[in-house]
Formats: structure tokens, C-alpha cells, sequence
């Protein structure tokens, strides 16, 4: 039960819960009190002061807002409401005073600031700042760090609120980052130089408060005010997160988060932030046709036309990618099923079932990690394939979670208890499972991507039924969970689908390597493995450049917006599939994406609930054992699992320098 507490803050009457703090019982209020090391999802440090507020019948100075519980603030004589002024001359002399401590050392680099027009400290200067200093000795400077190649430090901007050090210690995980010295001699360093060693790191780009950390990729290119903002959704991995994409003309700019409380907070990985250089490079943007073992530039309709003619009394597939909407790959499922072939979206080969989306999705969503005491991890490095997971993952154990593994020894920023690494650890786990703590079973792809997937999912399934605990299968790729829906699978999976093939049509599928033989379609973005393979290409637009569904991790159908438009004659994806139709004399009846989502929706009701996560019910599997082989994670190199991360050149170099990092140290001889 909750100590809730009446407060008077400028008048206005507020009950909150007694462990809130004053600044946090100000924004139920509706009163905004200015700040600069506070935030709402780091504890507390109460080293800026710019929080000040007056105590009403407290001590006779202002108080940090931030560091005092409403429980602690003494009621009035008759037993009213505790009262809080916010903008008093006391508090406006205090913040006065606190600006101009702030601004001695600060230097006058606005005009090439990359922070200036989204700064905290410009903004609370021009309420409390005043137009002079009386500060008359040299300002002190500090060294700049060297953080790595994605976070550009200007040290001697620093007004140590020190967000950055708890960023990385406590939702991280790492602790490369400190303060040091006393006085005028403290400031925010590095131990031993080291750059971070995160992939999360970036998000201290946007919880600098000043211009001290900013971002070198995106360094002296653009200004806020210049860049069209798109709020849209990622899809470098399954989980959904919600991010605004900035563009300045056609060219992506940069990519920073927008806030999910249940999906990502207010995190984004490194590769959802920086992949935008993959966005420009080795882009397909004009139709080819392979002649005399070579590939040539064709246009639009000889392109259509040869893969039509391709197409026309053969045994079709289709293969639909990572990074497809849920539009496209229904529209490709319409197209090659009306010509009597299969589609398939499972090219990693996961033995997930159709139709049973209990056993695909899962029954439990990514806000139950914050409740759940016990976890259980099978066959998965969240680390790497959800780092924005992992950072929620890390924040369960650090309010009392016992996180259990079963697959691989591996760093995953926090404690656990790692109970094997093959599936006889698993069955035994289900065996001994009982009902007692609320737990949740996270099955990783891994696990389920060998010949054996179908077992371990149903062992995994009766893990989670025999604890009594949720279930959530964590996907690598954005697209699977809504192509699912829609029904692009084949019984017998991708082999089944392929086999017999005299042509096959890609669309955006990367990660799947065709053997000589069928002539090969291939519908997408860049210049990657499928595009090598091809036979004809038609160039289709990146996620930034066309509107579209994707069905999260969790079943959380989400809608992405167009930022841009594509390079050069590059189509939309829905579009390309269209014009094929009409080629193929088989017209599809939609003109629009608006009549496509129509119909899309009309055939799958659920894809209509905007972010909104269906009941899946309860369907458990046939137990069958599983083979006697140990768990591998599904993802090799963080930094390399799509067609825009390998034309990504930042994403090259943090590969090479996570891969120097891990490599073994050699002794001198």
C-alpha cells in the first residue's frame, strides 16, 4: 500500500506517493523545476543544485528538490498539505547564483556547438543567466577524451552532473567511466583511457546536458532547425524501438530515440543510432539484368517484363528478408501463391510453427521483465541481440531478479546463474520446474534455428507452463513475427520451400545463401550477398524510405513512417510487387498502401490494434526429445546483421575494434 502525501506546490494541491521526491511530485503537478543532473531513470546525485526550491516552514534555505522525499517535508499546523514555491526570490536568487557558478569555467563556443539549439544549459541560461560575469580569472580547460569512434568529447564544456558515469555504471553495465580529483581539479574521465566498451554507449549523447559529449559522426553537418523529424520505428532488431529519424533534403542526418515506456524507455543500441552511413552506400538504385554471366542497367519495364517472363509457367518461391514491412511480404505472398508457389520468411531456418502464435510470440511483454523475479534465458545473448533488453534485463537484477542461462558463458552486464549450455540442462529445468515467484522463460533464436528447434521450443514452453512464469520468444529480425502473421511459412520450412524451385524471388533475404541452380529475383536495397546472387534486380526502398507495419518481438504491431524517399529509380517495396502483378496479367486489387493495409487488415484483424499486443492464448507443444548438442546464440557480429550494417562503414570499424577487444592477449616473448 502506498504512504500517499497531499503537497502544495505553488498552489496547486497534489497526492502522491511519500517516496517521490519534490521535483517528481512538481511534474505530477504540472510545475516544471529546471535541472541539470536529475533524471528520471538514474538515481539521484543532487550535484547540480539548479533544482532549488522553498520549503515552506523548513530550513531557511532553498532545498534540492531532487534529493528530498515528499514524506520528509513537515505539514502545516492543523495538519494541511506540505508547501513547496518554486518561484520565489529566494529560489530565482539561489538558481542565479547557481547559472553563474556554472558559467565561470563554461566557454562561449555556442556558435559551433553541436548541442547548440537542443541545450539544456542555453535554455536555463536564458531564464536564469545574466549578460555579464564577474569573473575576472582565466577559465579552466580540461583534456578531451578519446571515447572511441562514436562519442565526441569537449571536456572543458563539462558541468559534472555526472548522468554520463551513471548511464554507463547502472543501465550499461560497465564501468570505464568515473570522476577524478577534487575541486577545480575534478572532472569526468576514462580509466586508463580506455574507450567504452557498450553498445549502448551513445545514449549519453543524449543525456549530456550541455555540449561536453556529442556525436562524431554527426559532427558540424547539420543544425536542428534545419532537419525534418520523423517519428518512426527501428527495425535493426525485432524488439520495436521507437526512434525519430531526422533528414536534411533527401539524406538521413541522424536517428536518436523517442520515448516507449513499454518497449525501450528512452534507450536506442549503437547500431539503431549510427547505422544512417549504411543508408547512403551501396544502394541498388536502378534495375539490372544479368546477360552473358553479367549484370547490366535496365529500365523499370524491361526489368519487369524479364522477371514476368522468369516467372510465367515455372515453380516459383518466395523468400521475404529481415528488414521487409508486413505490406510487402503480404503482397508477396499474394503474388507467388496465385502462381501456385510457396513463400517463406524463416530463412534461418527456426523451427517456429505456424499459426501458433503462443509459441512464436509468446504470452508475455517486454514491460513483464520489470516485475518478474526469476528469468530464465535459453539459448540467447540478449547482449548482443537486444542490447535496449538487456539494459531492462539488468535493471530486473538490480531490483532483486535471479536471472538463469542455459547456453553459452557469456558477459551480459550483470550476475546469473548459469545452469548449462545444452538442451539436457533444459529438459532437466522443465522437469524440475514448480510454481512459486513471477518468472518469465525469454527463448532465443538460437536455440530453435537447428533441426531440432521444434523440441526445444516445446520444452521451453513446458519450462515456462511448469513454473507457472510468462513466456516471450526474442526475435532477431524485425519482419519474422509479422510475416508469420500473415502466413508466408511453408510446412517443412525454408528447404521445403525452396526445393524444386526453378525460380526464386528474394525479397530483402540476405542471410540465406541460394545454391546454383533456380534463376534468382532479387527485390531490395543494397548491393548485399542477395544482390550477387541475382539474376534481375529491382531496387527497393531502405526502412527510412516507405511507410509500413511491423509486428514486434512481442506482437506489438507498429506502424512506420517514410522519412525520405529512395535513391534514384529505387520503388517502394508494395509498389514494385504491384506492377509485377499487373505484368503477370495476375492485377492485385490494391493502388495505394492506404487500399493495401485495408485489405491487410480486413484479412488479419489484429494487425489493425496499433501498439497494442493481442491475447495469444495458450497452445503448448508435443514433447519430443531434443538432440544431445550444446546452445548457440544466433548472432555472430553485433554490428553486422544486415545489408545496411555491412554497407555501414562505422559499423565496420566498431566490428574490427569489438573483435581486437575480444581477441585473447599475447604474452611478450
Amino acid at each position: 500500500m502506498a504512504d500517499l502525501k497531499k503537497i502544495s506546490i505553488d498552489g496547486i494541491v497534489v497526492e502522491v506517493d511519500g517516496a517521490m521526491t519534490i521535483i517528481q511530485a512538481a511534474e505530477v503537478a504540472g510545475v516544471e523545476i529546471p535541472r541539470f543532473c536529475y533524471h528520471e531513470r538514474l538515481s539521484i546525485a543532487g550535484n547540480c543544485r539548479m533544482c532549488l526550491v522553498e520549503v515552506v516552514g523548513g530550513p531557511p534555505k532553498p532545498a534540492a528538490s531532487c534529493a528530498m522525499q515528499v514524506r520528509d517535508l513537515r505539514p502545516g499546523p492543523n495538519g494541511e498539505p506540505a508547501v513547496v514555491k518554486t518561484n520565489t526570490p529566494m529560489v530565482k536568487k539561489a538558481r542565479e547564483g547557481v547559472m553563474e557558478f556554472l558559467l565561470i569555467n563554461h566557454p562561449l563556443d555556442c556558435p559551433i556547438c553541436d548541442q547548440g539549439g537542443e541545450c539544456d544549459l542555453q535554455d536555463q541560461a536564458m531564464a536564469y543567466g545574466v549578460d555579464f560575469s564577474r569573473y575576472r580569472e582565466p577559465k579552466r580547460a580540461s583534456e578531451n577524451l578519446n571515447l572511441g569512434p562514436l562519442v565526441k568529447t569537449e571536456m572543458t564544456r563539462c558541468i559534472s552532473c555526472t548522468r554520463c558515469v551513471r548511464f554507463t555504471t547502472e543501465v550499461a553495465g560497465i564501468t570505464q567511466m568515473g570522476q577524478t580529483g577534487r575541486g577545480e581539479d575534478s572532472e569526468i574521465t576514462s580509466y586508463l583511457n580506455q574507450t567504452l566498451d557498450s553498445n549502448l554507449q551513445g545514449n549519453i549523447i543524449d543525456l549530456c546536458p550541455v555540449g561536453a559529449l556529442t556525436s562524431k559522426p554527426y559532427a558540424f553537418t547539420a543544425r536542428p532547425w534545419e532537419l525534418t523529424k520523423t517519428e518512426t520505428i527501428d527495425v535493426m532488431d525485432a524488439l520495436g524501438s521507437a526512434i525519430r529519424v531526422d533528414t536534411k533534403g533527401r539524406e538521413v542526418m541522424r536517428i536518436i530515440p523517442r520515448n516507449n515506456d513499454a518497449v525501450n524507455e528512452e534507450w536506442i543500441s549503437d547500431k539503431t543510432r549510427f547505422i544512417w552511413d549504411g543508408l547512403r552506400r551501396q544502394r541498388l538504385d536502378t534495375p539490372y539484368i544479368r546477360e552473358n554471366g553479367k549484370l547490366r542497367k535496365a529500365g523499370w519495364g524491361e526489368a519487369l517484363a524479364a522477371a514476368a517472363r522468369a516467372m510465367t509457367g515455372k515453380r516459383v518461391a518466395g523468400l521475404v528478408g529481415d528488414l521487409v514491412p508486413v505490406e510487402a511480404a503480404y503482397g508477396l505472398k499474394t503474388l507467388i501463391e496465385g502462381l501456385g508457389g510457396k513463400v517463406e520468411c524463416r530463412t534461418d531456418g527456426a523451427r517456429l510453427p505456424a499459426g501458433n502464435r503462443s509459441a512464436y510470440v509468446g504470452t508475455s511483454a517486454i514491460e513483464d521483465i520489470d516485475s518478474a523475479k526469476v528469468i530464465w534465458l535459453v539459448g540467447s545473448n540478449p547482449r548482443d541481440e537486444a542490447p535496449v533488453l538487456n539494459a531492462r534485463l539488468r535493471k530486473a537484477w538490480t531490483r532483486g531478479a535471479e536471472i538463469r542461462v542455459i547456453g553459452p558463458a557469456m558477459d551480459l552486464t550483470y550476475d546469473v546463474t548459469h545452469l548449462g549450455t545444452d538442451r539436457a540442462a533444459l529438459v532437466k529445468a522443465a522437469a524440475e520446474a514448480q510454481p512459486g515467484k513471477p518468472g518469465l522463460v525469454i527463448l532465443g533464436q538460437g536455440a530453435i534455428n537447428e533441426a531440432d528447434g521444434e523440441a526445444v521450443l516445446a520444452h521451453a514452453m513446458k519450462l515456462a507452463e511448469a513454473a507457472g512464469a510468462g513466456f516471450l520468444v526474442l526475435h532477431t529480425a524485425a519482419a519474422r513475427v509479422g510475416a508469420m502473421d500473415v502466413g508466408c511459412v511453408t510446412d517443412g520450412g525454408l528447404a521445403s520451400a525452396i526445393e524444386g524451385a526453378e525460380v526464386i524471388y528474394n525479397l530483402g533475404a540476405d542471410e540465406v545463401d541460394i545454391a546454383p541452380g533456380p534463376l534468382v529475383i532479387y527485390q531490395g536495397s543494397h548491393g548485399d550477398r542477395g544482390a550477387h546472387r541475382a539474376d534481375i534486380i529491382l531496387p527497393g526502398a531502405a526502412y527510412t524510405e516507405e511507410g509500413g507495419l511491423f509486428v514486434n518481438t512481442e506482437g506489438r504491431p507498429q506502424v512506420a513512417f517514410r522519412a525520405g524517399f529512395p535513391p534514384g529509380e529505387a520503388k517502394e517495396n508494395w509498389a514494385i510487387l504491384r506492377a509485377l502483378s499487373a505484368e503477370l496479367g495476375k492485377t492485385q486489387p490494391w493502388d495505394s498502401l492506404a487500399v493495401l493495409r485495408r485489405a491487410l487488415v480486413a484479412a488479419h484483424p489484429y494487425l489493425g490494434a496499433l501498439d497494442e499486443r493481442a491475447d495469444n492464448g495458450w497452445t503448448p507443444l508435443p514433447l519430443r526429445d531434443p538432440a544431445k548438442a550444446a546452445f548457440r546464440t544466433a548472432i555472430r557480429d553485433f554490428y553486422l546483421t544486415n545489408p545496411i550494417a555491412r554497407a555501414s562503414a562505422l559499423m565496420a570499424e566498431l566490428s574490427k575494434a569489438q573483435a581486437e577487444r575480444r581477441a585473447p592477449a599475447l604474452a611478450a616473448e
